[in-house]
């Protein structure tokens, strides 16, 4: 079965039924990755440190909001 067919499929079902399609494959995306929440926590130790020693500059809220 293609994808075209599963989606076709999903659009026929009533509303509630493909919400509860949708909630599923999302959840299927969002799961934990170890490692990759390893990197994250090294990150930030890593400028907590620099923060920490003065080593990192800081921005206010407002600052940061105007550089976007």
């Amino acid at each position: 079965m293609s994808s075209q067919e599963i989606i076709e499929m999903a659009l026929s079902l009533n509303a509630s039924e493909r919400f509860a399609v949708i909630e599923k494959l999302l959840e299927s995306l969002d799961r934990p990755d170890p490692k990759l929440d390893a990197v994250w926590a090294d990150e930030a130790e890593h400028r907590l440190r620099a923060y920490d020693q003065g080593k990192m500059q800081t921005l206010t809220l407002d600052q940061a909001l105007d550089n976007l």
